[in-house]
């Protein structure tokens, strides 16, 4: 069972930042930095993103989330576009955003995320694809796909063609149809001299 999502949009509050300021200090001041750009944007414009409001919208958003950004005051529709985050420091370090024009196709991803694993009996759940890239409209953008596992067994498999998305005339898919996204593998057998060693443990 699949279901797309994409009707929420969030929103967050963004500053103009100047260059003549550098990321580094920004950064210890607790922001996040990042760019605004798109079709009707002469040149990108520079923004910083409070790090815990940043932190809060990326703890369930990610790249492709439709979002609504407040900067200094005047309201923007955009998708985020690049995230860059450092795991060593655990740290942001810089979000960008495209503009959306509601008449321009836009290439952009949905996310992949799977539920019900536990209900896969006897079998091992491998993903092979967290995202899907696709070129839409701003008004048939899709931040996400779930797929419900409960049905599945061993042996089967999910292509990106088994999805509504690829079904959808409204969608311009970039990743191939038949990529894989899920296989439900068999567990290894476990040899029987190691069962009979782990039975006089």
């Amino acid at each position: 069972m699949f279901f797309q999502g994409g009707t929420f949009y969030e929103h967050i509050n963004c500053r103009k930042r100047d260059l003549k300021t550098k990321a580094k200090k920004l950064r210890k001041e607790g922001y996040v930095i990042g760019n605004l750009f798109g079709r009707d944007i002469e040149n990108s414009i520079p923004l910083k993103v409070d790090s815990r409001e940043a932190a809060k919208f990326l703890k369930d958003n990610k790249k492709g989330a439709h979002i609504t950004l407040l900067v200094d005051g005047e309201n923007v529709d955009a998708i985020v576009k690049e995230i860059d985050y450092n795991a060593m420091k655990n740290e942001t370090m810089f979000i960008n955003f495209q503009a959306l024009v509601a008449d321009e196709k836009i290439h952009t991803t949905a996310a992949i995320e799977l539920l019900n694993e536990d209900a896969v009996q006897n079998g091992i759940v491998e993903q092979a694809l967290s995202e899907i890239e696709y070129k839409a409209f701003p008004a048939d953008i899709v931040e996400k796909v779930e797929i419900d596992l409960t049905q599945y067994n061993v042996g089967d498999m999910i292509h990106v063609k088994d999805l509504p998305l690829a079904a959808n005339s409204k969608i311009s898919l970039v990743t191939p149809e038949d990529t894989l996204i899920v296989n439900i593998a068999e567990p290894e057998a476990v040899p029987e001299d190691e069962d009979e060693e782990a039975a006089e443990e």
